[in-house]
């Protein structure tokens, strides 16, 4: 539920759907969500992520296209292309190339949190781009994302754990080996 909200709440708030370029940073926990989302809402999604090998895996997602973010000149060629940019990416990256591919009045949201963020602040100007964050919604929006989940066959993509690869599990959560999301399978040792 809680990856579900937090990517499904910045979506519908800035009104992605038919019409609309969403970028989706990152495509782990919260970004395959994201993918699925924007793609069930409409939007053409392009799916960023700074490896080669992930490209399969964010158009099986629903992605329509995929940028490699290390790939300079791809990113130069995003220049005010997006409406929409959710950013789930945890770990300090970059922002400029994302704010530069926003077109004017358009938001860049954040939602992996970063302990800091990198970014050239005038950039921001440059047609009055705006850098926000969500949080996860109310009860009713949670609602409301459920009965769109159901209406467009949206899931997570878990991995179950049992109770006896508890230790394993926090390891390769600390070394972002995780298949989009872990589930603990209480029935299994």
């Amino acid at each position: 539920l809680c990856a579900g909200i937090t990517t499904y709440s910045p979506l519908r708030h800035w009104k992605t759907g038919p019409g609309k370029t969403v970028g989706v940073i990152g495509i782990g926990g919260l970004g395959h969500l994201a993918i699925k989302f924007a793609r069930a809402m409409g939007a053409h999604v392009v799916a960023f992520t700074t490896s080669e090998s992930k490209r399969d895996k964010a158009l099986a997602l629903g992605a329509h296209e995929v940028i490699v973010s290390k790939d300079a000149k791809a990113m130069e060629a995003q220049a005010f292309r997006f409406d929409f940019i959710l950013d789930t990416a945890p770990q300090k990256h970059l922002l400029d190339p994302y704010i530069l591919a926003l077109k004017m009045d358009a938001t860049l949201c954040s939602l992996g949190i970063p302990e800091q963020f990198d970014f050239t602040p005038v950039l921001l100007t440059m047609g009055r781009k705006n850098l926000s964050s969500s949080g996860v919604g109310g009860t009713r929006e949670t609602r409301e994302m459920l009965d769109f989940c159901s209406e467009h066959s949206i899931v997570a993509d878990i991995e179950l754990v049992s109770t006896s690869q508890i230790n394993e599990a926090f390891e390769r959560l600390e070394k972002g080996d995780v298949h989009y999301r872990f589930v603990l399978d209480l029935n299994k040792q």
